[in-house]
C-alpha cells in the first residue's frame, strides 16, 4: 500500500467509561430521520444495481438529500385514520443515460422506495405514503471517475471520518435495547409498540437512566388502562430480563414521559411521521448506529452517497473496520479512535492522513501491527464498495 501520513499515539483523555457522565442516543428504524437515511440509501442501492446490470459498473450518483414531510392523522384508543399522507422527497444527482440508453424508470424507483418504507413500519399502507424523486445529471468532472472498477477510484472530495471501539456499556445497552424492541421477538412480546422508538441513555457515575419514547399503535390498545399496563410490562421486562445481559449497574427507565392525564403517545401506524413530525438525512445516528456526544464524531451523512468514490461514506466504514479489528486482535485495547482524511482526486486507498489514538497499549510497540490492519482495510476497498449493495454495512 502506498505511503501516507500515518500516526499511532497514546490517548490522553479519560476513558469514556471513567468519565462522571456519559450520554448516548439512538433513533429507531421508524423515526422520521432514520426513515430518511434508509430511503436515501435504498435509492443508492437500487441505482447501483441497475447500473451494474446495464453497464457492468456503478455509475455516478449522489442521492443523499432527503426530507420527510410529516402527515396528518387522528387516533384514539382502539384505532384511527390517516388524514394526509407522509411525503418523502429525495433530491440528488444520478446518471440517467448510458450510450444513448435510458437507464431507469423513475416511477419504478419511487415504488421501490415506498415498498422499502412499508417494510420498516409494519402498519404503513400504500395510501399512507407519497414518494417523489428529484434527480438531475451530475457534473462531468465527477462522472468520469466511474469508468474503471478494477482500480481504486480517486476521492471525489476532501472529507473526514472518525470511528471508535469498543462500545461502552451504555452505548451497547442503548443500541441493543432499541434493536430488541424493534425486533421480531420484541414485536411478538409487545405488539402495541410501533417502530418509532428513540432511546436516550444517561449515566451519572454508576447509575444509568434510559428515557424511551415509543410510539404505540392505537389499534392494539383498547383503553388507557391497557396502555399504562403495557408501559409497565415493557419496563419490567427490560429491567428484570433484558438489561442484566448488558450491565450490572443500576438502571432506571422512563417511558413516554410526555404523557399526561389527557394524552398518550398513540399513532395509527407506529411512527410520529404520520402526524407532523418531519425527518431529514443526516440528523440521526452515525454509522456506528448511535449519537455519541462524548466521542469524536463527524457530521458526514453517509446515506445515499455513491459507494465508489464518496470518501465521506467509504471512510466512515473503513475507520470503523480499523477500530473494530484493532480491538479484536489486541484485546487489551481499552479504547481506540481512528481518524481518516482523504485528499480530493487522489486514490481512495491513499488518504491524506490516518491518525489512531489508543488506550491500554504501548502505541510505539503496536504501531506496525496497527499499520498492517490499516493497509488490510484500505486494500479491501472493493469488498467495502460491494458491501453497501449487499446491505452489509450499518448506515444509521
Amino acid at each position: 500500500m502506498s505511503s501516507f501520513n500515518f500516526e499511532v499515539k497514546a490517548g490522553q483523555d479519560l476513558l469514556v467509561e471513567e468519565k462522571p457522565v456519559e450520554i448516548v442516543e439512538r433513533k429507531g428504524k421508524g423515526h422520521p430521520d432514520s426513515l430518511c437515511d434508509g430511503a436515501a440509501e435504498e435509492l443508492s442501492v437500487a441505482l447501483s444495481q441497475i447500473y451494474r446490470e446495464k453497464t457492468r459498473r456503478i455509475l455516478h450518483h449522489n442521492v443523499d438529500k432527503a426530507v420527510l414531510v410529516g402527515g396528518k392523522s387522528e387516533c384514539t384508543f382502539g384505532g384511527g385514520k390517516i388524514l394526509e399522507p407522509i411525503r418523502v422527497f429525495i433530491v440528488g444527482r444520478a446518471t440517467e443515460e448510458y450510450s444513448g440508453e435510458k437507464l431507469f424508470d423513475q416511477n419504478l424507483l419511487e415504488e421501490r422506495i415506498k415498498s422499502w418504507l412499508m417494510k420498516q413500519v409494519r402498519h404503513f399502507r400504500p395510501e399512507h405514503l407519497e414518494v417523489k424523486l428529484l434527480m438531475r445529471c451530475g457534473s462531468k468532472d465527477l462522472v468520469t471517475i466511474f469508468t474503471d472498477e478494477d482500480n481504486p477510484p480517486p476521492a471525489n472530495d476532501t472529507s473526514l471520518a472518525v470511528a471508535h471501539a469498543p462500545l461502552t456499556e451504555v452505548e451497547r445497552l442503548v443500541l441493543e435495547t432499541e434493536k430488541f424492541l424493534n425486533s421480531e421477538e420484541g414485536k411478538k412480546k409487545f405488539p402495541a409498540l410501533g417502530e418509532d422508538i428513540k432511546i436516550m441513555g444517561v449515566r451519572h457515575g454508576e447509575s444509568i437512566n434510559l428515557t424511551v419514547a415509543a410510539a404505540f399503535v392505537a389499534s392494539q390498545v383498547k383503553n388507557r388502562e391497557e396502555y399504562e399496563e403495557i408501559k409497565k410490562e415493557v419496563v419490567n421486562y427490560l429491567k428484570n430480563e433484558f438489561i442484566p445481559r448488558y450491565t450490572h449497574r443500576p438502571v432506571s427507565i422512563n417511558i413516554n414521559n410526555a404523557d399526561t392525564k389527557n394524552s398518550a403517545y398513540l399513532t395509527v401506524t407506529g411512527t410520529s411521521a404520520e402526524a407532523g413530525d418531519d425527518g431529514q438525512v443526516g440528523r440521526g445516528n452515525r454509522a456506528c448506529g448511535l449519537i455519541t456526544p462524548y466521542r469524536p464524531m463527524s457530521l458526514e451523512a453517509i446515506a445515499g452517497k455513491n459507494p465508489v468514490s464518496h470518501v465521506g461514506k467509504i471512510y466512515s466504514i473503513m475507520s470503523q473496520l480499523i477500530a473494530n479489528r484493532i480491538v479484536e486482535r489486541m484485546p487489551e485495547t481499552r479504547q481506540v479512535y481512528v481518524y481518516m482524511v482523504s485528499r480530493i482526486n487522489q486514490p481512495i486507498t491513499e488518504p491524506q492522513v490516518i491518525n489512531v489514538e489508543l488506550w491500554g497499549l504501548d502505541a510505539a510497540r503496536v504501531k506496525e501491527e496497527v499499520k498492517a490492519i490499516v493497509d488490510e482495510v484500505l486494500g479491501s476497498w472493493r469488498e467495502i464498495r460491494d458491501g453497501f449493495l449487499e446491505g452489509r454495512w450499518p448506515i444509521y
